[in-house]
């Protein structure tokens, strides 16, 4: 039986499939059960051939015998393993190759040991194995991915091996939308967490207990020492820089305005309806003529980056062109500003963003609040309260890095907006903020426009909601007695 991560990694029929994995957490026998099954359908239920290609013939040999043995527990008939010879294209040399062939189906698996140039112009399912590992990846995968054109599918499994490796580049293209296909990850932990130690004492015959469990685990990683991040939590090597160039960052940024405001030395304490009346001063001053000025004709969206007496608080609103430009006309960042006045300010930007449809607001610890009151505002469907966390920032920042290498994006220009985006960067293979502090025009910052810009960035995204409604019956008229019948309309942002 197949542990949880192995079920969920075969029940991905994406045609372009990949997952960053930690070692010896058993995918390649999952693979191997997924690839009998394949091989020894008919072609009318989907069957193909399956290409296996490893870098070495120990993994080759490990993978060929995995399939045998699920071809005997599925009761299959299969024929003997075939040693071969595969010639290069590329040179002199002869590759070896191991076949296992079903008769019944007419397919057959082939294990490769090395890149064959000859997988162009065939069919099928290819797999290619701890493809970090592999010389000349790009080229590996601009054939195999020539097979998905005649419904052929493609499966990568492996660990990093750097962070500049191609398996890495090709992972984050995925998560930026650059690419079609789906990634997967399981960390040791993770595994472990889904019963490999207890599979372990099955297969050894020996009992599980906790304290067992947690001493393999302890062990696995002092026998992996300082590589344990990238061989076991899936962490490339080899990270740490900033990950965008100032010079990209100010490619994307024209003139346009970032209003600031922090208001007056015990304003917290000041009367509300002095409070308000301040602040809907400042939004009418400032705030109302940049919203007339939007294209009424285009959609909106906003992140929002929450802070209040130490960091700022950042919102970002957005529009996306009739080219699917993602534009922030505007940035508006408050310092020491009340809750209940932030909340004014957000409301009144929400509120006269034309064909708005998704915002974004960070919801850890008071930011929560803000959020909460957006949400029960605008609808949960519009608004994303989010907890910002590892597992966010590694699906999410991919898409917003790639904005800025596609020019995709366009930004006020500013020194400080520059110098927070500046403080993204990749941390235990994960695009986030480091935790440094820099001094602003107006004080301390820690990174929060980047913030706000990767959640409005996201909130974009998202697809628009329609919004359906019946409205209240008319009063009745005695001159038509239909008035009253209720009439039910919808529309879509």
């Amino acid at each position: 039986m197949l542990l949880p991560y192995q079920q969920r990694w075969l029940a991905d029929t994406s045609p372009l499939k990949i997952i960053e994995k930690s070692r010896r957490t058993g995918l390649t026998w999952a693979e191997a059960s997924d690839d009998v099954l394949i091989a020894a359908a008919a072609k009318t239920a989907g069957g193909q051939n399956v290409y296996y290609i490893a870098y070495n013939q120990d993994m080759t040999i490990e993978y060929v015998q995995a399939c045998a043995l699920w071809a005997r527990a599925f009761n299959y008939a299969a024929a003997e393993v075939e040693e071969g010879l595969w010639d290069s294209d590329d040179d002199d040399k002869h590759i070896k190759t191991y076949t296992i062939r079903f008769p019944d189906s007419g397919h057959r698996i082939v294990a490769l040991t090395s890149r064959p140039s000859n997988l162009r112009g065939r069919q099928g399912v290819v797999v290619i194995d701890e493809a970090a590992f592999h010389d000349q990846l790009g080229e590996l995968l601009k054939a195999a991915l020539a097979l998905l054109i005649w419904g052929g599918s493609v499966r990568i499994i492996s660990t990093h091996n750097g962070e500049q490796n191609a398996f890495n580049e090709l992972v984050q293209e995925i998560r930026a939308g650059k690419r079609k296909g789906s990634v997967q990850r399981i960390t040791f932990r993770e595994a472990v967490a889904d019963g490999l130690f207890r599979r372990v004492c099955l297969r050894t015959g020996k009992p599980w207990t906790a304290d067992a469990e947690a001493d393999w685990v302890a062990g696995v990683y002092e026998f992996y020492g300082d590589g344990a991040k990238e061989e076991l939590d899936c962490v490339p090597s080899q990270g740490g820089g900033a990950v965008l160039t100032r010079a990209l960052i100010e490619a994307r940024m024209v003139e346009r305005p970032v209003l600031r405001w922090q208001p007056p030395e015990g304003f917290t304490f000041w009367p509300t309806a002095l409070r308000e009346a301040e602040t809907l001063d400042w939004c009418e001053r400032h705030l109302r003529p940049l919203l007339l000025a939007l294209n009424p004709n285009e959609r909106h969206a906003f992140g929002e980056d929450f802070g209040r007496s130490g960091d700022l608080t950042v919102v970002a609103p957005y529009a996306i062109t009739s080219s699917l430009q993602r534009v922030v006309p505007f940035l508006v960042e408050l310092r020491n500003t009340p809750f209940e006045q932030q909340r004014q300010i957000l409301f009144y930007l929400v509120d006269r963003l034309p064909r708005f449809f998704h915002g974004c607001l960070d919801a850890r610890g008071n930011g929560q609040y803000l959020a909460e009151v957006a949400a029960q505002k605008y609808g949960s469907l519009r608004i994303s309260q989010v907890m910002l966390s590892d597992a966010w920032y590694r699906e999410q920042m991919p898409a917003f890095k790639a904005a800025f290498e596609d020019d995709t994006i366009s930004l006020p220009r500013d020194a400080d907006i520059a110098d927070d985006l500046r403080q993204l960067k990749t941390l235990n293979g994960v695009i986030k903020l480091g935790s440094e502090r820099t001094a602003g025009s107006s004080g301390q910052r820690h990174g929060d426009a980047a913030i706000a810009l990767a959640l409005g960035y996201t909130a974009t995204r998202q697809t628009p909601t329609e919004i359906d409604w019946t409205p209240a019956p008319r009063r009745r008229d005695d001159s038509n007695d239909n008035d009253d019948r209720p009439v039910r309309s919808a529309g879509a942002w």
